[in-house]
């Protein structure tokens, strides 16, 4: 679940195309509460202008079976629904997590909601282990910077030490 992002620079995020998307939007982090009507829909210009995907992005990620946003005339419409997933999609995505489990987590949900209970045991799952990671990652930085702090200390010691004695 800890996947490498594309990261341009620390702060700026790349999608699967290459491009670039910016930083972690504050939406993704935001309650699923929309401030459309429940049964709104909104066109793919809309969704991309709000959520800051590309048309390209929408039509991946409906082709890979994440989305399936109705057509009216054979233009793409999203729901309260498919906004809701597609938050989802984003969120996991700038967490690192892989397009696949994103669509695992995604189809445990199941048409009404039965597969609650199962997708939050998922989540539980996958965010205890990605913590646990992330903190052994932190674990050996932490160390990795004492070794470096010493190191730098004593070679400065050394050089002062080396220039005094020289004089």
């Amino acid at each position: 679940m800890v996947a490498q992002l594309k990261a341009k620079t620390d702060d700026q995020l790349m999608d699967e195309f290459g491009d670039e998307i910016g930083s972690v939007p504050s939406w993704a982090f935001e309650a699923d509460e929309d401030e459309h009507a429940a049964d709104s829909l909104m066109g793919i210009a809309e969704v991309c202008e709000r959520y800051k995907v590309s048309p390209r992005a929408l039509r991946f990620y409906e082709t890979k079976g994440l989305m399936a946003p109705r057509r009216i005339n054979g233009t793409r419409v999203y729901s309260k629904i498919d906004r809701a997933r597609l938050k989802r999609i984003l969120r996991a995505k700038s967490l690192g997590s892989p397009l696949s489990e994103i669509k695992h987590y995604l189809d445990m949900y199941g048409q009404h909601g039965e597969g609650r209970i199962q997708q939050l045991n998922y989540v539980i799952e996958k965010t205890g282990k990605a913590i646990a990671e992330l903190e052994a990652k932190r674990a050996q930085i932490d160390t990795s910077l004492a070794e470096l702090r010493m190191i730098n200390e004593r070679s400065r010691k050394t050089l002062e030490d080396k220039r005094k004695s020289d004089k």
